[in-house]
């Protein structure tokens, strides 16, 4: 499955969590954007579950990150 991960970071952490999102297995790719997130990351997993855990292990421990929101690929 796939989805979008919208992510919003503390002021001035930006490259950091960008480098370290890049670095997270199951990231395909991460962007950084200008809108009502920060970050968006392309992210794949097997299922519901291991999509979670991506981003409640991976992503959210990372050092500056504040939320997410998480869009799930219905196709």
């Amino acid at each position: 499955m796939k989805a979008f991960v919208e992510i919003n970071v503390a002021a001035g952490s930006l490259d950091v969590v960008l480098e370290a999102v890049r670095k997270v297995e199951g990231v395909k790719e991460a962007y950084p954007v200008a809108g009502h997130c920060d970050i968006i990351a392309i992210v794949e997993a097997a299922d519901i579950k291991a999509l979670g855990n991506i981003v409640t292990k991976c992503i959210h421990i990372i050092k500056g990150v504040e939320s997410t929101e998480t869009l799930i690929c219905v196709e």
